[in-house]
């Protein structure tokens, strides 16, 4: 096996999805850490379904490290919704990718997935040994099995071919950048911005209504929206004034599902140190006879429940309206928190609480 390549300042870094959440995080985390040579391309200039144009991107650039960050993603109305584009998308950005990274004899490459590979019903909290050990949860499952592939193939290239490709597996992420789509979003930015909506209808103020719409279209309702429109594509996504005339957020499922956050720049952190210091044979013992399940954990190993969430969005966004909890929709898996004892013996650990995060996306959104 080959020793752990270390990056110098100057090393050419390709970040593959730099606009995205994680991706624009590793950009921001590795400027801060004094690297100055860093690619990246937007999904306009280099789509990497297409593999043609993923080869001439490398020969052209020559990227040493390359985080590969991009992929189709979404929360479960999009999982659900778009099965075959969640599988086919990310399969053909992961195999174009790490193919070319190949080819082009990138030194090292992190291939970041999410902790919805584990199955539905795994031991809590989730080893990266629990990793095949049974059925996943159904709403996610074409793209939990692309990200399976992503990280199996970085390991058999590994095994095969001496690269050092390395796997990690962040849990839910919330930050700087998210993702504020009331159909596509993951369940705390969404949450965040309906409360953000629900505290307007309170306050009657429709200028911020307004201003909303302007800046993140619902559906093609957007700037100059009449207050009609505005009003029904509210409605439709759970945000609402009810017949007595209180304001209801509504949340999708019973609220007993337990979820674990990570601060998106902490996330990126841990990337990078990952990157910086981590090695593929540091992540399986000497001697280890079927090197399996090397890819990483990254997240913080404590939970909260979908209700609590809510009750806590609610309280820093200043929504003082009424939950209601849709129990007719899906819940999604029961519980999904990971076992971070691997990512804290290779010496990284997280800060930020969640009272602190919401609270910074709080006050990022109502100074809009």
């Amino acid at each position: 096996m080959i020793p752990p390549k270390r990056m110098e300042k100057d090393s050419k870094i390709y970040v593959a999805g730099h606009r995205g959440l994680v991706g624009s995080a590793i950009m921001n985390n590795l400027r801060d850490k004094g690297y100055a040579n860093l690619i990246g391309r937007s999904s306009s200039e280099l789509d990497l379904r297409d593999a043609a144009a993923v080869e001439r991107f490398f020969e052209a650039e020559k990227p040493e490290y390359v985080f590969l960050a991009a992929a189709r993603v979404g929360g479960i109305v999009a999982n659900n919704t778009y099965r075959a584009d969640f599988i086919y998308d990310n399969l053909a950005i992961q195999n174009n990718v790490i193919g070319a990274s190949f080819r082009h004899g990138v030194k090292k490459l992190l291939f970041l997935g999410s902790t919805c590979i584990y199955p539905r019903d795994c031991r809590q909290p989730m080893a990266e040994s629990e990793l095949l050990t049974g059925p996943l949860e159904y709403t996610n499952e074409p793209y939990a099995i692309a990200k399976i592939a992503g990280l199996k193939m970085c390991e058999s290239f590994n095994l095969q071919h001496g690269t050092d490709y390395i796997a990690v597996m962040p849990t839910n992420l919330y930050g700087p950048n998210d993702n504020f789509d009331l159909e596509r979003s993951h369940v705390l930015p969404a949450l965040l911005r309906k409360m953000k909506l629900g505290r307007a209808l309170e306050r009657n103020d429709w200028d911020a209504v307004a201003r909303d719409f302007a800046l993140r279209p619902v559906e093609g309702v957007g700037q100059g929206a009449t207050r009609e429109e505005m009003i029904a594509k509210m409605d439709k996504y759970g945000v609402r004034h009810t017949a007595d005339g209180a304001v209801e957020v509504e949340i999708w499922g019973t609220g007993t599902p337990m979820r674990e956050f990570l601060w998106s720049e902490e996330m990126a952190d841990a990337c990078v140190y990952i990157m910086q210091r981590v090695g593929f044979r540091d992540t399986f013992a000497p001697g280890t006879k079927e090197v399996r399940n090397c890819h990483i954990n990254i997240g913080t190993g404590s939970e909260i429940s979908i209700a609590d969430l809510a009750r806590l969005v609610a309280r820093k966004m200043g929504f003082g309206g009424r939950l209601y909890f849709n129990s007719d929709r899906p819940d999604g898996t029961p519980r999904k928190l990971t076992d971070v004892s691997r990512l804290h013996a290779l010496g990284w650990s997280h800060k930020i609480d969640m009272e602190t995060g919401v609270e910074r996306l709080c006050a990022d959104l109502l100074s809009e």
